[in-house]
């Protein structure tokens, strides 16, 4: 069986952009990730989405995505996020997080919908709020507590 981990962290400093890699995320107790423009005190600081389900999106035709192409904070594999209940604990590098929704509604259809006439991260994306924090960087391991 393979171990889940982290494959990039990705952050953004305006809400709609797609996110930029970083070598290590430093995520705040009831923030989220630090600089980022999602990250404050509500049930949604850090979003996770599977390398798995953008495998997916490539498979249907859709080119050069990379990992925060989806905006998703964490880019993970090896761990189906999305059948995950709400209230899971994670345990990801130094950090402890809860998972608190699973997928979001797509308001405005995005760029990957208009191109595909799907988008990956309202069904297959999570979010998540942080119980402990601490650092993550590409090829921590996830648990689930």
């Amino acid at each position: 069986m393979m171990k889940a981990s982290v494959v990039s962290i990705n952050i953004s400093e305006e809400k709609g952009m797609p996110k930029k890699e970083i070598k290590e995320g430093i995520f705040i107790e009831d923030h989220g990730l630090k600089g980022d423009a999602h990250a404050g005190k509500w049930h949604r600081q850090v979003s996770l989405l599977a390398k798995e389900s953008i495998d997916k999106m490539i498979e249907k035709g859709v080119n050069n995505l990379v990992p925060g192409a989806f905006a998703e904070n964490i880019t993970t594999k090896g761990i189906t996020l999305h059948t995950l209940p709400v209230g899971t604990q994670l345990k990801i590098g130094e950090t402890i997080q809860e998972v608190t929704q699973i997928g979001k509604t797509c308001h405005s259809k995005c760029e990957i919908f208009q191109k595909v006439g799907h988008c990956i991260m309202p069904t297959e994306g999570i979010f998540t709020k942080i119980i402990k924090g601490g650092v993550i960087k590409p090829g921590d391991r996830i648990e689930v507590i």
